[in-house]
Parts: C-alpha cells; sequence; structure tokens
C-alpha cells in the first residue's frame, strides 16, 4: 500500500465534504451508500473515481449490519440524497451499498431495501472489506474493520477475500466505557469520544477496548501467515490505535487517514469495479 498517495486522496474526499466539486461529468458518476453502526454516509467519485461529494450523519438506526429502525434509516438516506442532489445540481437514481462480515441474507435485503425505498436503486451490494481494499489499493493482507458495533477482519489472498469474522466490540463500546467513566449519557459520552481536544483524555480510558478489539483479530488470525494488518473504520481514529495493535499483535500495523471514510469511499469505488 502506498499511504502517500491513499492518505492524499482521503484528503481530497475530505475536502469535498464542505466543499463539493460541481465541474465533473454529470452524465456518469458512483454513489456509495454506507449503512454504518454509527453514522450513514453517501459517497460520490466521478467517472475516474475522483471524489465529488460526501455527506455523513451520526445515526443509531443500524446495528452491527441489522437495520433496527427501517423508517428511521430511510429518512436519513433520503435526506442526505437531497442534500447532494441540491448541491450538485443532479438525480441520483441509482448506487452501491455494502455488508459487514458475516451478514445473513435477510440483513442484507433489508439494507437494500432501505437503499431503494429511499430512491437510490441498489446495483450490487459489496462486502466492506473489499471496498476497503480497494481505496487501500491491496490485494493481501488483513482488513481490521473497527467500526460502531464491531470488530471486522477479513483476510486477503490474491485480490478475494477467504476468511471473515465478525465479533461485537466496537466504538459503541467506548463510548459505554467513557459514559460510565465521567457519568454522562450516551450522546454527551459521544461528543466527548469525537473530541480531538480530548483525544489523549479519552485513549486512556478506551485503551482496554482496543486490546481487546486487538485480541480478537489475533485470536482469528492464528494459523495463517499474515505480515499486515491495515486498520479501518472509526474506532480508530484514535493515534495510539496502531501502537497498541501492534504491542498485542507484534505485526506492520497500517492506518491511513481517517480511517472513518475509507469503505464508504470503497463503496462508491465498486462501481469503476463492476
Amino acid at each position: 500500500m502506498n499511504l502517500d498517495k491513499v492518505n492524499k486522496y482521503i484528503k481530497e474526499f475530505e475536502k469535498t465534504i464542505t466543499k463539493p466539486r460541481t465541474n465533473f461529468d454529470k452524465s456518469k458518476f458512483f454513489v456509495g451508500v454506507d449503512l454504518g453502526t454509527a453514522n450513514i454516509m453517501i459517497t460520490i467519485l466521478d467517472k475516474d473515481g475522483k471524489p465529488v461529494a460526501g455527506a455523513t450523519q451520526r445515526s443509531r438506526v443500524v446495528k452491527d449490519g441489522i437495520v433496527v429502525d427501517f423508517m428511521g434509516a430511510i429518512s436519513i438516506v433520503r435526506k442526505l440524497k437531497e442534500e447532494l442532489e441540491e448541491k450538485l445540481g443532479i438525480e441520483i437514481t441509482e448506487g452501491y451499498t455494502a455488508i459487514p462480515p458475516g451478514v445473513e441474507q435477510g440483513s442484507v435485503k433489508a439494507i437494500v431495501n432501505v437503499v431503494e425505498s429511499a430512491g437510490i436503486d441498489v446495483k450490487k451490494v459489496v462486502d466492506e472489506p473489499t471496498a476497503a481494499s480497494y481505496v487501500l489499493g491491496i490485494t493481501d493482507g488483513v482488513v481490521v474493520d473497527l467500526g460502531g458495533g464491531t470488530t471486522g477482519i477479513s483476510i486477503l489472498k490474491d485480490g478475494k477475500v477467504v476468511f471473515v469474522a465478525d465479533e461485537p466490540t466496537g466504538g459503541t463500546h467506548m463510548t459505554l466505557v467513557i459514559a460510565g467513566s465521567y457519568g454522562v449519557d450516551f450522546e454527551t459520552a459521544e461528543d466527548i469520544k469525537t473530541d480531538k481536544k480530548r483525544e489523549k483524555e479519552v485513549c486512556i480510558q478506551i485503551t482496554p477496548v482496543l486490546q481487546k478489539m486487538a485480541s480478537i483479530v489475533k485470536k482469528y488470525i492464528s494459523g495463517y501467515d499474515v505480515k499486515d494488518i491495515y486498520l479501518v473504520g472509526g474506532a480508530c481514529s484514535f493515534e495510539d490505535s496502531e501502537k497498541i495493535f501492534a504491542k498485542e499483535l507484534g505485526l506492520n500495523i497500517h492506518k491511513p487517514y481517517m480511517p472513518l471514510y475509507i469503505t464508504p469511499i470503497g463503496i462508491a469505488l465498486a462501481g469503476l469495479k463492476d
């Protein structure tokens, strides 16, 4: 993985969230819809895969790949879709979405139904680790997605996913630890967790959760010839996360800039691969 190249690409995308590009071919573009446990995000890339725009909203309508508030999820996706359509002067009619490792078929249908009920025809459902690999530019290694609800582990070999596992330890558990430590409600704890000014303070509180995540990964990759671990997902955004994983696993740990954006961008990139 060329980390500098990946980071540059992510930074270009990050800029489009507040300042979307309007000078692109509006006859062909790719849309990704990511229904995450902590956030719902829509990403738009041009026909060459360059970032055009992104829109996101914190949510609790999906839990570990399972839609727990169907109407709420539709409402958020539709709202983000309409915001982007207005900003860009386009009509979004089709796109791509993704599922975490190990999700049952019934949950896949529910995710597709949410996106399509919001007015976006789903062309393809990709698995999240494969989507992440598109952005990272890798064909081998372990993609560890530290999401809002789960730790997802996917082993890639020659560009194909050969093993997946998913365990319920994620960013939500970090938030609960913070809520307990400070005696605050969940939403306040979430604000504390995402406050960059309090990152060092928060890291001390959530280190045990990150250590547990690393131990989960260690358990599943034993028996595989693994040299490189790629961290993605919002729960690994803390600056000490790589160090904790490196100490626990003794392997090469790679983490791109703003890992929260990796999978959502990769979902849209699936359009180029389709």
